[in-house]
């Protein structure tokens, strides 16, 4: 079977290093994983692991745990570790699933062309075997061993990715990223879900965060690889709607984001230091959203959307790790 394969060549090699760029950045972001010992069935341990996105897969661990440790209640410490575990292996899953459906179209664009299976490192049905069996292996592993409302979300998230985000709307409508980025909303709420066997109000608002993060934080990106879009006629929103609507949306969603990322205060999900850091970060979003709205000719308008689209990622990781140290310091605290 090919997953026995892959775990028996991981046992018989280290696991490459990953890349030191940021994920979705450059090609390697999302591929690039060395190695140069072919597996039997055609790919280096490397290339499979470049299936699984390792660097959106490391943001959706780090969202979960921040939900799992603001949750009341405790988990067992084994039952954590399989709990991230059974996360970060589906969302690896949904990593590949993708790359399986997009095949076609990464292989004519910049950003994706260096993933394996345009690079022909790894054939499309061992995409789909590989990421359909781990999907399987994490929400069952999930249910079974911690719960079954965990396990529920989890296998949500993976079918609204595939079938929702990839399959209908990224190549139908430019509001795909809108809808779709729900998918990578939802690892805090299944965090919580692990703890408490329920959605609450304040694993909701952990999830608004990010759904209305995703929009502006991709369509920054959008801007700057907005050829690639057309090329391969997805309708992003500025192959569609053109960049100066895209700036627009960008301003628009950046005003909601920065109250919606401060709500965590009077929850009680955050305290003071994550009101101060959550209502400095808000402004500094808001500040770059607009330097993009106003930059709109030549490489200052792409310097500016790259500044806004890692500054997005500075952000979500600035309010969860607050969150985080502030719940960790409570609780032993307490």
């Amino acid at each position: 079977m090919l997953l026995a394969r892959v775990v028996e060549r991981c046992s018989e090699e280290s696991s490459p290093r990953m890349s030191d760029v940021s994920f979705e950045e450059t090609i390697q972001a999302d591929g690039g994983f060395g190695g140069s010992e072919a597996l039997p069935l055609g790919g280096t341990v490397g290339d499979f692991v470049a299936l699984l996105k390792p660097r959106v897969m490391s943001l959706v661990v780090f969202t979960a745990l921040v939900g799992m440790v603001a949750a009341p209640g405790g988990l067992n410490p084994v039952l954590g570790f399989i709990a991230l575990l059974s996360i970060a292996v589906g969302a690896g899953a949904s990593g590949a699933l993708n790359m399986w459906y997009d095949a076609d179209i990464d292989a004519k664009m910049a950003r994706t062309a260096g993933r394996p299976i345009p690079r022909g490192r790894v054939t499309k049905q061992e995409a789909l075997t590989f990421g359909a069996v781990l999907s399987l292996f994490s929400v069952f592993s999930l249910g079974l061993l911690v719960n079954w409302v965990a396990g529920a979300l989890l296998a949500l998230t993976i079918a609204f990715y595939l079938f929702v985000y990839t399959m209908w709307l990224k190549r139908r409508t430019p509001q795909n990223i809108v809808i779709g980025g729900a998918a990578g909303a939802f690892p805090p709420m299944v965090g919580w879900a692990c703890v408490t066997g329920t959605v609450s109000v304040e694993s909701i608002l952990l999830f608004l965060i990010i759904f209305i993060w995703t929009p502006p934080h991709f369509w920054a990106l959008a801007l700057y690889r907005c050829r690639d879009y057309e090329r391969v006629g997805v309708p992003m929103l500025p192959v569609v709607a053109g960049l100066d609507e895209t700036r627009r949306q960008i301003m628009i969603y950046s005003v909601l984001l920065a109250p919606i990322g401060i709500a965590p205060y009077f929850f009680g999900l955050g305290g003071i230091v994550y009101l101060a850091v959550a209502s400095v970060l808000g402004v500094a979003f808001v500040w770059f959203a607009a330097t993009v709205y106003r930059t709109r000719e030549g490489r200052e308008a792409d310097q500016a959307a790259m500044r806004l689209f890692k500054f997005s990622l500075l952000y979500l990781f600035g309010l969860f790790a607050v969150l985080l140290g502030e719940q960790v310091i409570a609780r032993i605290a307490g």
